[in-house]
């Protein structure tokens, strides 16, 4: 659902793919190949929210700002499930594991990973290419540039998933049991977990 407040409307490219379940309100700007998960809430209510090409936006993330202060994702970030992000920056190709917390003026770098459920406090700035995980995040390593191409993988298969949810995603009826042929059923990708 889109809400504006005070004549302040989303903005969302129609080649963008938001979940019927997303609350997306006020000065928010969604561009071309974005994915947008049920249940997020993007609420520019008080500052901007900028999502920019070809990111994804995952199950309950919430992302939010301070007035002035733009909460922006660049081109293919990657902002895994339950994420909240509070009027940060995060860069080009930048990866946010689940359920991290990116907090105030922080500033994620290009290439660069943050650990699923780390907090980075506010102001901290992620160099371009680095790992941070904890709580309080501290940079752990740079990046191989195997890891780099993991990840560029994962947001592959995200904007593939947009594109397959605009061509034939749909509310459905569920069956009562499993179907013969079910197991024949299963999707298709060659995108893998990296091993450790």
């Amino acid at each position: 659902m889109t809400y504006e407040i005070e004549g302040i409307k989303p903005v969302i490219s129609q080649k963008a793919f938001i979940h019927e379940t997303a609350v997306i309100i006020g000065d928010v700007i969604v561009e071309e190949g974005v994915y947008i998960g049920p249940n997020a809430s993007i609420r520019g209510d008080f500052g901007r929210v900028i999502i920019k090409k070809n990111s994804n936006i995952q199950d309950s993330c919430t992302l939010h700002g301070y007035t002035g202060i733009d909460t922006i994702i660049e081109e293919n970030g990657h902002i895994g499930h339950g994420v909240i992000l509070h009027s940060c920056h995060i860069k080009k190709n930048a990866l946010i594991g689940m359920s991290a917390v990116i907090m105030d003026e922080a500033v994620i770098g290009e290439n660069s990973i943050i650990g699923a459920l780390s907090l980075v406090p506010a102001k901290m700035n992620i160099p371009d290419n680095h790992l941070a995980i904890g709580i309080p995040a501290k940079v752990k390593r740079k990046l191989r540039d195997q890891e780099i191409d993991w990840k560029k993988e994962s947001t592959q298969s995200y904007i593939d998933l947009t594109l397959r949810c605009l061509k034939d995603f749909k509310a459905c009826e569920a069956l009562d049991e499993l179907t013969e042929n079910r197991e024949n059923q299963r999707f298709e990708m060659d995108f893998k977990p990296k091993n450790n």
